[in-house]
């Protein structure tokens, strides 16, 4: 069993692998983001630009919560696999702006964020006979993957060139 004190080092430690993907997802995306970005085609629910930031944030924070409260969970071959499935779905998802952004590819973006959501909806799965609230605080980043991924799609879409 883990001592409180290493248990909240955990955590700490859990927020700085999750702000890192952050940042680096946030360098492949600056490459883009006032250059190539505001020439696409989006979707008429895409929100304003100055959204995304905040909520990335926000959810980051709870995916380092919920990545904890399984590991603080005691070992175990479903612990074990609940945590791969964690950090495969981390790189993945810091994966999808070096993508979308840094290759400017929204096609392959689409790809990866679709790979996400079902490595999301395995890991909440797999997650809920550990802790239950960690499957709830994955909840939100699910649903806004999958609302994510549908932007993602309709700038796919809207600025496709079937001949070039």
């Amino acid at each position: 069993m883990k001592t409180k004190k290493w248990k909240w080092a955990y955590l700490c430690l859990f927020l700085l692998f999750n702000i890192v993907i952050q940042i680096v997802g946030a360098a492949f995306t600056a490459s883009s983001l006032s250059t190539w970005y505001p020439t696409l085609e989006k979707a008429s629910w895409n929100p304003p630009g100055w959204v995304f930031g905040p909520v990335w944030t926000l959810l980051y924070f709870l995916i380092a919560i919920a990545g904890w409260l399984i590991y603080i969970k005691p070992p175990s071959e479903i612990r074990t696999k609940a945590l791969t499935i964690y950090w495969i779905q981390l790189v993945v998802n810091g994966l999808w702006s070096y993508l979308f952004f840094y290759l400017r590819s929204p096609f392959l973006g689409l790809c990866d964020i679709l790979i996400l959501l079902v490595l999301i909806g395995w890991a909440m799965y797999i997650f809920w006979p550990l802790s239950r609230p960690a499957t709830i605080i994955f909840a939100p980043y699910f649903l806004w993957t999958l609302y994510a991924a549908t932007l993602n799609g309709a700038i796919w879409i809207l600025n496709s060139r079937p001949f070039g």
